[in-house]
């Protein structure tokens, strides 16, 4: 058995979530892609995948054996691209995901700017108001907010954003402007479904938090759609302030009730590569790492 053959054969599986998908990729047929991992498994006596009619998964050694034979497939890749003379030009192809608005305003540049600069890279983006599975999805960055479940991904922080209250100058002037969370109860509340527990927004009362449920008039599935609204001055939105940053300099938003706010979410890119990160993903994570690190409206908005 060719045992770098079989490590890249089941990496292609796992990454593909299939035999038929990793055959194609492979340009080999699906009975020899199945024959090969087979072959590993018996020799490992191990069973790495489980096999269902319509899925792949992982086992649990599966997935630890996965990212062994990732970092080793890498620093292979690596040392062929040194001895080539070309360690310095990170080439192949990434798969970096990140929320739907947070991708489209901060990351979209940073892709841009990295693929401009290492044309033998080639990206896809997962945009996607969901937590991605990195492992399971074949993942290789992401940009995740709020706390982080202990795992053995590595997390870099990059910044913070709030969860603010706001509502247009025109609106506060026609309804009044709430001076408490619980003044909220007159007023009109929009709402995205996107959120968790959409309808019950959460404050600091005298350092304890306080969870006020809301009645909303208008419910969106895109945050887009309901800080809009919130622009045209149909009511009050709770969105995170990175997402109303253009708003808040423009003057068509104003934030409310700030002393009353959460605290602070913190913002992290995510990878699952450790210190044996390819030169690919390296260099995404210096160029993400810094230019996240040093946008205004990733910190504290006045």
């Amino acid at each position: 058995m060719d045992r770098l053959q079989a490590m890249t054969t089941f990496v292609t599986v796992a990454e593909t979530g299939g035999f038929s998908a990793a055959a194609r990729k492979l340009d080999v047929s699906p009975s020899v892609v199945s024959r090969i991992v087979t072959e590993l498994e018996e020799h490992l006596g191990v069973r790495l995948l489980t096999r269902t009619t319509r899925i792949v998964r992982l086992t649990e050694t599966g997935a630890t054996y996965f990212e062994n034979c990732r970092r080793i497939l890498g620093e292979i890749d690596e040392a062929e691209q040194s001895a080539s003379g070309e360690h310095e030009a990170p080439r192949g192809v990434m798969t970096i995901t990140a929320p739907v608005l947070f991708g489209a305003l901060y990351v979209t540049p940073i892709v841009v700017e990295y693929l401009t600069r290492y044309p033998e890279v080639d990206m896809n983006c997962w945009f996607l108001d969901r937590v991605v599975n990195l492992v399971d999805e074949g993942i290789d960055v992401a940009v995740r907010i709020g706390e982080l479940p202990n795992s053995s991904l590595q997390a870099i922080r990059v910044g913070t954003v709030r969860r603010v209250v706001c509502a247009s100058p025109a609106y506060l002037e026609r309804c009044g402007i709430p001076r408490t969370p619980d003044d909220l109860n007159a007023h009109t509340i929009i709402s995205t479904s996107s959120a968790s527990n959409s309808s019950e927004w959460r404050f600091t009362v005298e350092r304890r938090i306080h969870a006020l449920r809301v009645q909303p008039r208008m419910t969106s599935t895109s945050n887009d759609a309901a800080i809009a609204a919130a622009v045209r001055g149909f009511g009050i939105v709770r969105p995170l302030s990175y997402q109303i940053a253009n708003q808040l300099r423009a003057g068509t938003l104003q934030v409310l009730l700030e002393e009353f706010e959460p605290p602070p979410l913190p913002i992290h890119v995510v990878h699952r590569e450790g210190r044996h990160a390819t030169q690919k993903v390296r260099a995404f994570l210096d160029l993400a790492i810094e230019r996240l690190r040093t946008d205004p409206a990733l910190n504290r908005i006045a």
